[in-house]
């Protein structure tokens, strides 16, 4: 990777990378990539692929309710509601 790439990638990212560090960038995502290309390079010819690495479920509760529908009594304590739902002022013209 050169300082063109590193410019580039940081436009495309949309990141800051100062020209004090456009080197040590460079010389990281050179390395990453060195590590990808090694691991691309091991032999895993006969090994089955695995969905998780612990093949472990997990157990999850009932999904049942456990509280009462309060929204109507809720919305009377707010400044605004209107047709169930909540009324906030506008933040972004």
């Amino acid at each position: 990777m050169d300082r063109s790439d590193i410019a580039k990638l940081a436009e495309l990212a949309r990141i800051e990378v100062s020209e004090a560090t456009v080197d040590e960038v460079a010389k990281s995502i050179t390395d990453v990539l060195a590590l990808v290309d090694q691991l691309q390079a091991a032999d895993t010819e006969g090994v089955a692929p695995m969905a998780h690495p612990l093949d472990a479920t997990q157990r999850l509760r009932a999904d049942q309710v456990s509280e009462d529908n309060r929204r109507e009594q809720f919305q009377t304590q707010a400044p605004a509601a209107e047709q169930g739902l909540y009324l906030v002022p506008k933040v972004i013209d």
